[in-house]
């Protein structure tokens, strides 16, 4: 085989693989998903931000990271585990890292790290919506 044939098999690959990753967006989006930014251990200096596609599944927001091999979701927040802790605007380079027009919310899983998701104003509201919205007699987590 020679140098040609193996660049070009290559190019092939990386064109498939690119190709399965736009129509995964796209497929996210057109069923409902909203794009969300995502950092786990909010507190350590060498914690980024992941994009992803987040989706309502009944009692559940699941978060799909754009640039993964998983099919699956690659976090899952359930509404009565998570409260808001605090909120606030992206400062620095993480303006370039999130959605465009971005809030950070600082959430608190029950029995885990804090987490921080961003979102743009319309995502936000629905996120938040969805968040304190429960049935009768459930707690409703509460933002500071």
């Amino acid at each position: 085989m020679d140098i040609a044939t193996l660049v070009l098999a290559l190019l092939l690959v990386l064109l498939v693989v690119a190709l399965c990753y736009a129509l995964r967006w796209v497929f996210m989006r057109r069923r409902g998903g909203v794009s969300v930014a995502l950092r786990w251990r909010p507190d350590s200096d060498r914690s980024g931000w992941h994009l992803g596609v987040g989706r309502y599944r009944g009692e559940e927001f699941v978060w799909y990271r754009v640039w993964s091999l998983r099919i699956g979701p690659s976090r899952v927040f359930r509404r009565d585990t998570l409260q808001i802790v605090g909120r606030r605007d992206p400062v620095g380079t993480e303006s370039y890292a999130v959605p465009t027009g971005s809030r950070v919310l600082r959430c608190q899983p029950d029995d885990e790290e804090p987490i921080e998701i961003a979102m743009g104003p319309g995502a936000l509201t629905g996120f938040l919506s969805w968040l304190e919205s429960a049935p009768p007699g459930r707690r409703l987590p509460r933002a500071s």
